[in-house]
């Protein structure tokens, strides 16, 4: 097996994973603003703890998406053409919430929160699902020919392997936003956050575990066999540290348990970066869906110099905003718009 190919497998991997874990708990907080936020207090809350942080955590899915498109462009053209719709879906998706973090606060009537605050929700469930879904199928199979093309209708995608994907990434991001909220909040959105943690995490997490434990079956190695055990050791001391109160520690685990989750996923796949559920003979792999040697050389250089600049930003982001937010701290809110402008509003609501 060729090196450069395999590192930049490795890499996209990588950034896949963070993806999931940095955008996983904001999107998941966004998917939390209907559900659990009980007010608006609680709403503005919840957008405060992700508001200096989600557009940066947006950039690990362009970066994922890209590296796929340089590193191996044969992947990226027969798994985003045959996934046109769905993440089309998501694009749209990510644009409806984006402007719902603007929007929501210029007017203050409950009419025009609930319309964005709604945006938000369904924004973020509906990302999240094409994510998991896309990422599930990569890893499974798509009906593809000999050409890389997708074989069938536009809605050839849609198997029960996508519905999986989805749910496992939804319930993830679901319980990484509980875990997220109850390390960044204080009061009682904080303590409301660390029971549903300590309750959910068995339902949430079954159809990831589900996800792994197919690739295992299909495609398993020692190796991710025990790195699925190792995960699902990192998920009870998750549940156990919440349930005593170490939201950080919490935090962390079930970072790990991404981690070792994500790993046992890719590793199983490798060194398939797409299937054919047609012909095994029409797999693509890190050695015929590459780039050339040259072409990851360059990469590899300036992903040396740039990654490590946009880990350091971020980890700057997040240290300078590191502290708890709670109800105390929201203002009250007002309106962008003349007094006369609101009321026409409310009244046409």
């Amino acid at each position: 097996m060729e090196l450069l190919p395999t590192i930049w497998f490795i890499v996209i991997a990588v950034l896949w994973t963070g993806y999931l874990f940095l955008e996983g708990f904001d999107l998941g907080v966004g998917m939390l603003m209907k559900t659990f936020a009980r007010n608006n207090t609680e709403r503005r809350v919840l957008l405060n703890t992700i508001g200096p942080v989600w557009d940066g955590n947006e950039v690990w899915l362009i970066t994922a998406g890209a590296a796929t498109f340089a590193a191996f462009p044969l992947w990226y053209a027969s798994l985003f053409s045959a996934l046109y719709l769905p993440l089309l879906l998501v694009l749209v998706a990510l644009i409806f919430r984006a402007v719902a973090f603007e929007y929501r606060g210029k007017v203050d009537t409950p009419q025009w929160r609930a319309r964005w605050d709604w945006a938000i929700a369904l924004g973020s469930l509906l990302a999240v699902f094409g994510v998991g879904a896309a990422l599930a199928l990569t890893t499974t199979g798509l009906p593809l020919n000999a050409n890389g093309d997708r074989v069938g209708g536009p809605f050839a995608w849609f198997t029960g392997y996508a519905v999986l994907g989805g749910l496992a990434v939804v319930g993830f991001s679901l319980l990484h936003g509980l875990a997220f909220l109850a390390l960044k909040t204080d009061g009682e959105v904080r303590h409301r956050a660390r029971q549903w943690f300590v309750r959910l995490l068995p339902v949430l997490l079954l159809p990831i575990a589900g996800w792994a434990i197919v690739m295992q079956v299909q495609a398993g190695k020692p190796w991710t066999v025990a790195a699925v055990v190792v995960a699902v050791v990192a998920a009870a001391l998750a549940w156990n540290f919440a349930r005593r109160g170490a939201e950080g520690r919490a935090f962390v685990a079930l970072g790990a348990f991404l981690l070792l989750g994500s790993a046992s996923i890719f590793g199983a796949a490798f060194p398939v970066v797409l299937p054919s559920t047609l012909n095994s003979d029409f797999n693509l792999t890190v050695a015929n869906a590459s780039s050339s040697d040259y072409t990851l050389g360059l990469m590899t250089i300036v992903a040396c110099v740039g990654l490590p600049l946009v880990l350091a930003y971020q980890a700057w982001t997040y240290w300078v905003f590191r502290r708890r937010v709670s109800a105390a701290h929201i203002p009250e809110a007002h309106s962008f718009l003349p007094a006369v402008a609101v009321k026409a509003l409310a009244t046409k609501d």
